[in-house]
């Protein structure tokens, strides 16, 4: 049988590969991309080059089947997220799912996580780090799932974009002023940045400066400052 490995990519810096995962890449005999654009600029970076197909989160439940059908004929096959590792809120989940239906081996090859990376320079106590990854857009519906973090005794992780990581904190803000937060921007990247401190402190930072792009990622700590 055939099989799916499922590849962590660097979450900015190009360097952060494994040297498994170049191997991986090298070897498979196709490779599905949740963008192949993106992902073309990492495989030429390694001088990989293969068949790209797309598996995106607006076509993963259609793209998936075809997947399945390549495994059955013997072609092994590498899926490959835009950065990080994948189904961490990132497509993948039911590509996985059916090829697991299927019969089909899937090998995970780790690396890099925008989750890990944060938590690995955030210093905060416990041994407890809840992943939420993106929020709901609708206000009503991210307000109720972030009072519910906050309430929570241990420190949360959520990914934002720079249109609304300022509502978001000052949302947590107006539910719970005191509460540490270290925020991670444009993480191994050229501009990368880590603040720690209340989420005042934060949108003050933010709304300074050209510090209000990128991509963002805010480790919640269960404790307050002070």
């Amino acid at each position: 049988m055939a099989i799916l490995y499922m590849v962590a990519t660097p979450v900015g810096n190009l360097q952060d590969m494994t040297y498994r995962a170049v191997e991986v890449l090298k070897e498979v005999d196709i490779i599905a991309c949740e963008d192949t654009r993106l992902s073309a600029k990492l495989l030429n970076h390694y001088g990989i080059q293969k068949h790209l197909i797309s598996c995106r989160a607006r076509n993963e439940k259609q793209s998936a089947p075809g997947i399945v059908k390549l495994l059955d004929e013997g072609k092994n096959i590498a899926y490959v997220s835009d950065a990080g590792t994948p189904v961490m809120s990132d497509p993948g989940r039911l590509l996985v799912r059916q090829c697991r239906d299927a019969g089909h081996e899937i090998f995970p090859i780790p690396g890099a996580s925008a989750f890990t990376t944060l938590v690995s320079v955030c210093g905060f106590h416990g041994k407890s780090f809840h992943f939420e990854g993106f929020l709901s857009p609708k206000s009503g519906k991210r307000k109720k799932r972030l009072q519910e973090l906050l309430n929570r005794e241990e420190s949360f992780m959520i990914y934002e974009s720079p249109y609304r990581v300022v509502k978001v904190l000052e949302e947590i803000r107006e539910m719970e002023p005191e509460r540490e937060i270290l925020l991670g921007r444009e993480m191994t990247k050229k501009f990368e940045e880590y603040i720690e401190g209340t989420a005042d402190k934060l949108i003050n930072h933010l709304e300074t400066g050209n510090h209000s792009k990128g991509e963002f990622a805010l480790l919640v700590s269960a404790e307050k400052k002070g």
